[in-house]
């Protein structure tokens, strides 16, 4: 069988990817047309796990890492789904007060990539919670595939209150200074820039690949740092008429196209990975909540 790594696929295989874990092609029809790049030597399946996440190579801090205090934790969420489960993660060191940063999952629930996620916030020197939207149907399920279908069936803005309740939730916490932000991926994305316009409060916002909200965006308080990847249309698409609108209003923000970079890059876990960019935006990202949080 031929070894597979990003050099040898084609940019259509992650195209298709993305449309099927954003649901705009089912299971059946992503594999029909999977196939049709499973040649010389290629497989279906074997081009099926290549670009599926890896959990189990790919995490970098483990939940029992003594450098951490990482717990989970129920909060309430009145306006959402009711008693929400998260993971509240802080250094173990700590003494004092630290900022705190709401850490926005995917469209799948709070799988182990975003604890991972939320554990490296916590590393940085902040009270990170990565809340789990799933929780009202039981939770991340174990799959991304079973993650998906859950989120599906719950609604987006009820969601989206989950998240401003996190934010309440950590802004009164003991451990933090009141200073809060959030960091959201592709669904947390959007998550992370629609908490910019509804929390008047909100330290800072840092969308990763995120959808751009159409209105009300002169109630925009938060500085944002937007992340994008250059092969990512279907969301960048979106950009220009937000950015227009962000300039209109003399709102704070920096916003940086990764080039060569697709949709989930900052994701370690399957191929669409890029290292050197991932690691320029983490970087990026905690400097900018320790110059607008601490």
């Amino acid at each position: 069988m031929k070894k597979l790594n990003k050099e040898n696929i084609q940019q259509e295989v992650f195209d298709l990817y993305d449309d099927y874990a954003h649901d705009r092609v089912s299971r059946r029809l992503f594999l029909d047309k999977l196939s049709v790049y499973a040649v010389g030597g290629i497989t279906v399946s074997s081009l099926l796990s290549f670009i599926s996440p890896d959990y189990v190579k790919k995490i970098q801090i483990q939940q029992d890492d003594a450098r951490l205090k990482s717990e989970f934790i129920s909060y309430e969420s009145p306006e959402g789904g009711g008693s929400i489960k998260g993971l509240l993660s802080k250094p173990a060191d700590t003494t004092g007060k630290l900022p705190g940063i709401v850490v926005v999952h995917e469209n799948r629930g709070l799988n182990p990539h975003i604890e991972d996620v939320g554990r490296r916030a916590a590393l940085a020197g902040f009270v990170s919670l990565a809340p789990d939207a799933l929780t009202p149907l039981g939770g991340y399920p174990g799959t991304d595939d079973e993650g998906r279908e859950l989120q599906r069936k719950r609604d987006r803005n009820e969601m989206l209150n989950d998240f401003i309740a996190a934010f309440e939730y950590l802004k009164a916490h003991p451990d933090c200074t009141g200073k809060v932000g959030v960091v959201g991926f592709c669904f947390g994305g959007w998550v992370s820039n629609m908490m910019a316009v509804k929390v008047s409060d909100l330290g800072a916002a840092v969308p990763f690949y995120g959808g751009q909200p159409k209105e009300d965006i002169d109630k925009i308080n938060a500085p944002l740092l937007l992340h994008f990847g250059e092969l990512d249309k279907r969301v960048n698409e979106g950009w220009p008429a937000y950015e227009a609108a962000l300039k209109e209003h003399a709102k704070e923000y920096k916003a940086y196209v990764y080039e060569g970079a697709n949709h989930g890059f900052h994701n370690d876990t399957t191929p669409r990975y890029d290292r050197e960019d991932a690691e320029l935006a983490w970087k990026r990202t905690i400097d900018f909540f320790k110059e607008k949080l601490m």
